[in-house]
């Protein structure tokens, strides 16, 4: 495949199959991590290295260990079990050299285990046809995806905490209705993209 196709996959994952705002994957830590800047940051930042090293280990593990074998139907048991021993990895190396960003991740460094936009990329690469390479650049294209959601609902829950919100909307639901406004403003990427290559 040329640069042109691996852009276009690049920037629709990103802005067009946002995981985050159109697939609706990744909402817990989208919610949950989401009220300051330097945490949005930091767990983004983590989702990508996970998806981008759980897609270079689960595509060669369908490939040449689930096809050939005929166990293709394990494998959503074996892309978690992958994904939860990086996501040890991660934690662990963040506990050992950037001890701040540990304790401000809290308890949603485990949950990019259960985080359903990893495993979801990995699976879609697979579902997709993408080759290595284009399932690498799939997975990159979504955690920046992940990284401009989460930045940009940060700044959207840091303007909402200092507005005059009725207090029926306090809380979840004013976060809910911020969610769905942010998300609308991803659909109109989708002709842009399509036609800058055309």
């Amino acid at each position: 495949m040329d640069i042109k196709g691996l852009l276009i996959i690049l920037l629709s994952a990103a802005f067009i199959n946002n995981y985050v705002l159109s697939r609706f994957l990744g909402i817990c830590p989208f919610l949950g991590v989401s009220k300051k800047l330097d945490s949005a940051t930091g767990m983004s930042l983590a989702v990508i290295f996970v998806m981008l090293i759980a897609t270079a280990v689960t595509w060669p593990i369908q490939m040449y260990l689930l096809v050939p074998n005929h166990l293709e139907y394990l494998q959503t048991i074996v892309f978690i079990l992958v994904i939860a021993a990086l996501v040890q990895l991660v934690e662990i190396v963040l506990k050992r050299y950037i001890p701040a960003l540990h304790k401000s991740l809290g308890v949603y460094l485990p949950l990019i285990t259960t985080n359903c936009a990893v495993l979801g990329v990995t699976i879609l690469n697979i579902d997709s046809g993408y080759d290595f390479l284009q399932s690498m650049v799939n997975s990159l294209g979504s955690g920046l995806g992940f990284f401009l959601a989460m930045v940009m609902f940060s700044g959207v829950r840091s303007t909402l905490e200092g507005s005059d919100i009725p207090k029926s909307f306090k809380g979840l639901p004013i976060t809910l209705i911020a969610a769905a406004i942010t998300s609308l403003s991803f659909l109109g990427f989708g002709g842009v993209i399509e036609n800058l290559f055309a």
